[in-house]
């Protein structure tokens, strides 16, 4: 949540308001979110007697007993908004649906939204929320890795318009996140995976010790849902130990610049090109994939400039090829990725900023890349790739009708 703070200057021509908006918000662990002795949820909603929850359909499916049987036991009335949310859906009518229920139920001005799924429902339902009456309150529930250990991390929300990824949006951070990463042991391997390619950027250019454990643990880490699916107790607690580093890290790199004033930023490493390739297949890729084939071509480019010894560029492009994320796509040409620095400069008002590990754990910012160097290290990485398992394709890279 946030308030704004603002003082006013004047002369007898002007006037000049300057403000300072404060924004606070929780990440708490919680385990068993919807177990009934669990009052952390329910101590939120105590004072409305009531709650509106937006959610990811699959997630109903899964869970919606559990949840009932929660807020019945805490006498709370529950209204479930039930949505299904791929990147194609991730668009302003879905965005109005959302806000119509918010109509029909009658929501006061500071009572907060319920939402529980994925980073896609988060991001659309978060955008509803930062939009109706300019502001009205959330509280978080991520459901995915990549909704735990990136989405919950950022004050943004957006959906798309037309093939423009994130196009619309707000910086609006929810009152709390409530992480529950038992969620894990019933997301399908697709989405884990999905997920791991954040903390790949994380790691690569942030944080060298949660590179170290994924070489070392990845996919047991992913087979495992991070210990939670048939994991041992050792494993466990590395996947724990992981996930609070990855969010740690996620947090000192982002708290200070959670509007994005600064736009030299860290974890943008695999999001100069992707934003345009993500969207470009009919049938989009899984986020995870569109920015890992960014990161990986990046390594490339790191290695080319020696930024990076070959040696590194080869155990970061090995650890993401044993994870089954793609390293290359046929979509992936000079030409999109011309387009793509385009598009990317006009968002980085005129500078690339195209993030690079050096070295591993570290980051660098490159603004003069040109158009045949990108070019001729495509060509390179291209035929690198082939060497790697599935020469370079990702396992269960585009998004279908189970995701």
């Amino acid at each position: 949540m946030s308030n704004l703070q603002a003082q006013v200057t004047s002369t007898d021509r002007a006037f000049h308001v300057e403000g300072y908006e404060k924004i606070e918000y929780d990440l708490i662990y919680v385990d068993g979110v919807f177990a009934v002795d669990n009052t952390e949820l329910a101590d939120s909603y105590r004072p409305y007697g009531r709650a509106l929850m937006v959610i990811d359909e699959t997630v109903l499916s899964l869970y919606g007993d559990a949840i009932r049987t929660y807020f019945d036991h805490h006498g709370l009335d529950l209204t479930v908004v039930p949505v299904q949310i791929r990147e194609t859906a991730k668009s302003l009518e879905t965005f109005e649906t959302i806000v119509g229920e918010f109509d029909a139920f009658g929501l006061v001005r500071t009572e907060p939204v319920l939402v529980v799924g994925g980073g896609l429902t988060t991001d659309v339902a978060g955008y509803a929320c930062a939009s109706y009456r300019r502001n009205t309150p959330y509280i978080r529930i991520p459901t995915t890795l990549i909704g735990l250990i990136d989405a919950s991390v950022s004050i943004k929300v957006a959906v798309n318009y037309g093939k423009h990824k994130n196009r619309l949006g707000a910086y609006h951070a929810s009152q709390k996140v409530l992480l529950d990463f038992s969620f894990l042991a019933t997301l399908p391997e697709d989405q884990v995976r999905n997920g791991m390619a954040e903390l790949i950027k994380i790691s690569v250019v942030g944080n060298s010790e949660i590179f170290d454990m994924l070489d070392e643990h990845g996919p047991d880490l992913l087979r495992t849902r991070f210990g939670h699916l048939d994991g041992s107790a050792e494993l466990r607690a590395v996947g724990d130990r992981l996930t609070y580093a990855a969010i740690a890290t996620m947090l000192d790199l982002e708290a200070p610049n959670l509007h994005e004033i600064d736009l030299d930023r860290v974890i943008a490493f695999g999001h100069t090109w992707s934003p345009t390739l993500e969207l470009t297949p009919p049938a989009p890729f899984f986020h995870g994939h569109a920015i890992n084939i960014d990161m990986a071509l990046s390594t490339t480019l790191a290695e080319q400039r020696g930024h990076l010894t070959v040696a590194d560029r080869d155990r970061v492009l090995g650890v993401m090829s044993r994870l089954g994320l793609a390293l290359d796509s046929e979509f992936l040409t000079a030409e999109l990725l011309a387009d793509a620095t385009g598009s990317i400069l006009k968002t980085r008002d005129g500078l690339l900023r195209a993030a690079i590990p050096d070295p591993i754990g570290s980051c660098r910012f490159l603004n003069d890349v040109t158009t045949d160097e990108l070019a001729d290290a495509l060509q390179m990485h291209k035929k690198l790739v082939e060497e790697f398992d599935r020469a370079g394709d990702g396992v269960d890279m585009f998004t279908g009708a189970h995701d």
